[in-house]
This record gives structure tokens, sequence and C-alpha cells, in this order.
């Protein structure tokens, strides 16, 4: 009598052991992953078969090829001038002085989209000494169908990210001057 009560409460434990550190293994090698991929990016190395963002993201893609994913790895890389700018708007002048950019007003086109940005990061990999976040995103299925009805999850996943910031390291001295600067402009 006892064991059938103590009986499912012994597997459900273990069965959230198991998910648990699955999903905690799951985002370990997805932070690694991106750490690796980062320490790619840094050199500014282009491989001779291939281009430098397909060498960076085929990192990232080779590490993560065990885990069962539902949909693809999202990576996404922005530049900016200094760390301080990350996650930072572009610039504008707030004409009606609420706070929010408002469609009209002028601002300074920072990652020369032509547009104005919530984030003024740039896509890419940046040129020599620019800083670079590096951010992955991952659908990891879960292995019993009780942990994703737990999680809410109809697909019977869970959503990972990982991301880090570095400064490409002065691979050449000679090149250009890769900041964005930006033109100011008024939609």
């Amino acid at each position: 009598m006892e064991f059938a009560i103590a009986f499912p409460i012994i597997i459900g434990l273990t069965m959230g052991i198991v998910e648990i550190g699955h999903i905690s293994f799951a985002n370990a090698t997805l932070e690694g992953a991106v750490r690796e991929a980062s320490r790619r990016g840094v050199t500014g190395f282009v491989p001779v078969d291939g281009s430098r963002e397909s060498y960076v993201r085929s990192r990232v893609l080779d590490m993560m090829e065990n885990f069962t994913l539902v949909g693809p790895v999202v990576i996404e890389t922005k530049v900016y001038e200094s760390f301080a700018d990350i996650g930072k708007p572009e610039p504008f002048s707030d004409d009606n002085a609420n706070d929010v950019y408002d469609s009209g007003e002028c601002f300074t086109d920072i990652n020369q989209n032509g547009q104005w940005d919530a984030d003024m990061g740039a896509s890419g990999l940046g040129g020599s000494g620019a800083i670079v976040v590096y951010d992955a995103q991952i659908q990891l299925k879960l292995i019993t169908p009780a942990f994703a009805f737990m999680t809410g999850s109809d697909k019977g996943a869970i959503g990972l990210q990982a991301s880090t910031a570095v400064r490409n390291e002065p691979y050449n001295l000679l090149e250009e001057d890769s900041s964005t600067g930006g033109a100011i402009l008024c939609s």
C-alpha cells in the first residue's frame, strides 16, 4: 500500500530531476557555444571557403546539434561603438517632451539603416576594435510531456537564450575607421 503511494511521487521527482538536468545542460552548452562563436568572431579571421558570418554561425550549430530543437537556432549579432551603447536607442530630439520617439522627430541614425531604432546596434560582426554582442536563442524540446504541460508550452519546448559582448581584436591596424557615426534624419 505504501509503495503504491510513494512510487508515483518517486517517478515524478526522478522525471523532474532528469528534465531540469537536461535543460541545465542545454543552457550551459548554448552559453559555451555563444562564447566559442564570439572567440571566432573577435579575430576577424575569414576562411577561404566561406564568410566570417558562416564561420561564426557554424560553431553554435555544431555544438547544439545533439539536442532536439523545435525550430531553428536564431543567432543575431549587433555592433556598437562602446559597451555603454549596448541596448540603448538612437538619440532623437524629443519635440513634444514625452520621452518617446514619435514619427517626424529628428534622430541620429547611428546604425545607418534610414529609420529610428530602439536599439542602435548595427547588424554584422563589426570591424577591428568594434564592440559586438552575440545572441543565440533556441526552443529546446522537453523530454517529458508532463513538464511541457507544466511550462504551458503548446510545442513541448522551452526557450533558452545566451548572449555575450566582446571587443574585436585590433586585427587590422591599417583598416579604415569602421565607426557608424550616423547622419541626423527627420522622418
